[in-house]
C-alpha cells in the first residue's frame, strides 16, 4: 500500500507538482552531470545502485479503488493522452513524394527499457534524414557546461546570499540529509539557486548516481546516433533558454518545491517507478494526474503555479512547435522530446495539428 510521507497543501502542492513535472520532462539530468563535472563529488558507478520503488497506482487498486477510478477518468479526458510515437504528414505536400516525419515522446532517464523505444520508433529513426531534439547541446557536455557557465546568474546566487539564508534550520537539516543520500556535501551547493539544488533531490538516488556516472539516456543516445550516422541534428531550444525559463519563476515557488519534494522522502522512488511504468505503457496523460495525487491534487489556482504552467509548459510547447514546423514540412524528420510535452490542449500534438499537420498515433 502506498502511503505519502506528509500532506502537501496550498502553493506548496503546486510547487511540488512543478518540480515533479520538470523531473519527468526537462533535461534535469544535465544538472546532475554538471554537478559532477564542476564539483568532482560523484564517484558512483552506473551499476552501483538499483532503482527501487512501488507503483502508486497498483497500490491504489487495493487501498482506494474509487480514487484510482477518478484519476483514470481525469487522465482519459486529456487529449492525446495515450501513445508515444506519432506520424506527422503535411497535407499541403501530398503528391510531392515527401516522406512522413515522426514524433517520439521520450523520458530523460537511463532505464534500458526506455532506451529500447516503442515498436516502430527504431525503424522511423533509421529512415529519417533529420533528427530533432530539445537541445542539441546534450551531445557535448563541455559545450553545455561552457554555455551554462557564461550565465552564472541563472543557476547561482549573486552577492553574499546562499541557500542557508532562505531556509529554516529544520528545513536546512532536511536538505542536508537529502543531499547526503546522493553523495553531495551541503557546503558545495549552498550558492546554487533552490531550483538547481532541487533538481538533484527530485531524482531518486539510483538515477542520480547513474546519470552523474555518465549513463546514457534516450535523447542523448538518439542525438549521438544521428551524428554518427551522418543525419542532420537540430535542437529546438538551448540549455540557457531552458535555464532562463526556470530562473524566471518566483524564488518562493522554487523554495517550496525544494522543501516539499524533500518531505516526500522515499515517495520520490515510487513516483519515479510509477512514471516509468506509465511511460512504458504509453499512458502519458496519466502521469500528471498521478503527480497531483502525490502532492494532494488541489486545483492550480495560485499565481505561482499559473506562471509556471504558462512559462514552462505552454510557452515552451509553442516555441518547440514553431521551430519544428519548417523542419517537419520538409519531411523525413524524427523528432524526440519529453513525453509530457505531447498530451493536452496545449501539447505538441495538438499544436502541430493547428499548424496544418496531420498527426496520427502509431499503434
Amino acid at each position: 500500500m502506498i502511503t505519502f510521507t506528509r500532506p502537501v497543501r496550498g502553493l506548496a502542492a503546486k510547487a511540488t507538482d512543478c518540480l515533479l513535472w520538470l523531473t519527468a520532462s526537462f533535461h534535469i539530468l544535465m544538472a546532475a552531470s554538471l554537478l559532477a563535472a564542476l564539483l568532482y563529488v560523484s564517484e558512483a558507478r552506473a551499476d552501483e545502485t538499483d532503482c527501487v520503488g512501488s507503483n502508486i497506482l497498483t497500490g491504489l487498486e487495493n487501498s482506494d479503488p474509487a480514487r484510482l477510478a477518478a484519476l483514470r477518468a481525469e487522465a482519459a479526458a486529456i487529449p492525446n493522452g495515450k501513445g508515444l510515437l506519432w506520424r506527422i504528414e503535411d497535407p499541403a505536400a501530398q503528391g510531392q513524394g515527401r516522406a512522413p516525419s515522426f514524433l517520439l515522446g521520450t523520458m530523460h532517464v537511463s532505464d534500458p527499457r526506455v532506451l529500447a523505444m516503442p515498436g516502430g520508433a527504431a525503424q522511423a529513426f533509421a529512415k529519417a534524414r533529420t533528427v530533432i531534439v530539445e537541445s542539441d547541446e546534450i551531445i557535448d557536455q563541455n559545450r553545455a557546461t561552457a554555455a551554462i557557465m557564461m550565465r552564472p546568474d541563472l543557476t547561482m546566487f549573486t552577492g553574499d546570499k546562499t541557500i542557508n539564508d532562505f531556509l529554516k534550520p529544520e528545513d536546512l537539516a532536511l536538505l542536508e540529509g537529502g543531499l547526503k543520500a546522493r553523495g553531495i556535501p551541503l557546503p558545495l551547493v549552498t550558492r546554487m539557486k533552490p531550483w538547481m539544488i532541487a533538481s538533484f533531490v527530485a531524482l531518486p538516488a539510483c538515477e542520480f548516481s547513474r546519470k552523474a556516472a555518465g549513463a546514457s539516456f534516450l535523447d542523448k543516445k538518439l542525438a549521438e546516433d544521428a551524428v554518427r550516422e551522418g543525419k542532420t541534428l537540430k535542437g529546438l531550444e538551448t540549455l540557457v533558454e531552458q535555464l532562463a525559463a526556470m530562473d524566471s519563476l518566483p524564488v518562493e515557488l522554487h523554495l517550496k518545491a525544494l522543501i516539499e519534494t524533500l518531505a516526500l522522502g522515499k515517495t520520490i522512488d515510487d513516483v519515479f517507478t510509477t512514471t516509468t511504468d506509465l511511460y512504458l505503457s504509453g499512458e502519458t496523460g496519466t502521469i500528471m494526474p498521478m503527480m497531483k495525487l502525490v502532492s494532494a491534487g488541489l486545483s492550480p489556482n495560485d499565481a505561482g503555479y499559473a506562471e509556471f504552467e504558462q512559462r514552462i509548459v505552454v510557452d515552451r510547447n509553442r516555441i518547440m512547435a514553431d521551430r519544428a514546423g519548417p523542419i517537419l514540412r520538409d519531411g523525413g524528420a524524427f523528432m524526440a522530446v519529453g513525453a509530457l510535452h505531447l498530451p493536452g490542449k496545449e501539447g505538441l500534438v495538438e499544436l502541430l495539428r493547428q499548424e496544418g499537420f496531420k498527426v496520427t498515433r502509431v499503434e
